[in-house]
């Protein structure tokens, strides 16, 4: 499913993903679950597009944000990067904004949904 097996098939393939273990799976959930900025989140981001090479892409979604739901957060598909993962990465950032909606409120503003609306 992850595509282990090409990436160890080929030299040139990034082999970051395949470093991940479920030990260290846990801790970058339990990781993203202490956030507590929006600062925080962004380098959070940082940290798994060095690590995994994989971007953590999060972002309003096209239609009105009502709840956090209305947030798109996906793990980029990335060979040797685990399904189950790309999974359980997105479900932690939702369960960190839902826990700290000035967070999420921070997302917003700083993709100009809150910014445009301000006075002068």
């Amino acid at each position: 499913m992850c595509g282990r097996d090409r990436v160890l098939a080929d030299p040139q393939a990034d082999q970051r993903p395949l470093a991940l273990t479920r030990l260290q799976e846990q801790k970058l959930i339990e990781r993203i679950e202490r956030i507590e900025t929006y600062d925080d989140l962004r380098h959070v981001q940082a940290l798994i597009h060095k690590n995994l090479g994989a971007e953590l892409r999060i972002e309003p979604g096209p239609n009105e944000v009502r709840t956090v739901r209305g947030i798109i957060v996906v793990l980029e598909d990335k060979p040797g990067l685990c399904k189950k993962t790309r999974q359980n990465v997105p479900a932690a950032v939702r369960r960190c904004l839902n826990g700290r909606p000035e967070i999420a409120y921070a997302l917003l503003d700083a993709h100009d949904l809150f910014g445009a609306s301000r006075p002068g």
